[in-house]
């Protein structure tokens, strides 16, 4: 038996198609879209170039969807194999607060709160963290977001249960759509 080839109710990173846009959405609306293009990643596994896949979208209610593939990259831009992945949700509460919602196989599971600020920019702050005992050992985490000239940017740093925050990946995202 083979299933329906598209959703009945389906998201979309578009205003112009699917589902009307929830007015709770205006604080990240400027987020919605598909984002490509590279970033930088330090950790336990070395530094290392990496190119990243962004999609933030909607069916309609007062969330964004968000989904991220990274795939690492020689110093030559060469793809090398999979990297990152992670899921989860963006959720504006009120005029300018926001939570965040992620997941990871790695075993990781971050919720962030913070707030907008400006139109185009965000800063969220690790409120619980969860993790499978083999997870990495994350105790805090901050992740900044903005549009800057059209591009998203944004910076997340870690810490461990010891440790100050340190950067962790960077990147700079054109949109694609």
């Amino acid at each position: 038996m083979s299933g329906p080839t598209e959703l009945p109710v389906p998201d979309t990173a578009d205003v112009r198609t699917g589902p009307e846009v929830s007015e709770e959405l205006l604080a990240v609306l400027p987020l919605l879209g598909e984002w490509h293009g590279e970033g930088q990643a330090a950790g336990a596994g070395g530094d290392h170039r990496f190119g990243q896949w962004i999609r933030f979208s909607h069916d309609g209610r007062g969330f964004l969807a968000y989904e991220s593939r990274t795939w690492r990259l020689t110093d030559d831009g060469t793809i090398v194999g999979a990297d990152a992945r992670e899921s989860g949700f963006w959720r504006p509460r009120g005029q300018d607060d926001v939570e965040l919602l992620v997941t990871s196989p790695d075993g990781l599971v971050e919720l962030y709160v913070g707030q907008a600020r400006t139109t185009t920019s965000w800063e969220l702050q690790s409120d619980v963290l969860a993790r499978t005992p083999d997870a990495p050992d994350v105790t805090r985490a901050v992740r900044l977001y903005g549009i800057v000239d059209g591009a998203l940017m944004y910076a997340i740093d870690r810490a461990g249960p010891d440790g100050p925050l340190r950067p962790t990946m960077s990147a700079r995202l054109e949109r694609i759509r």
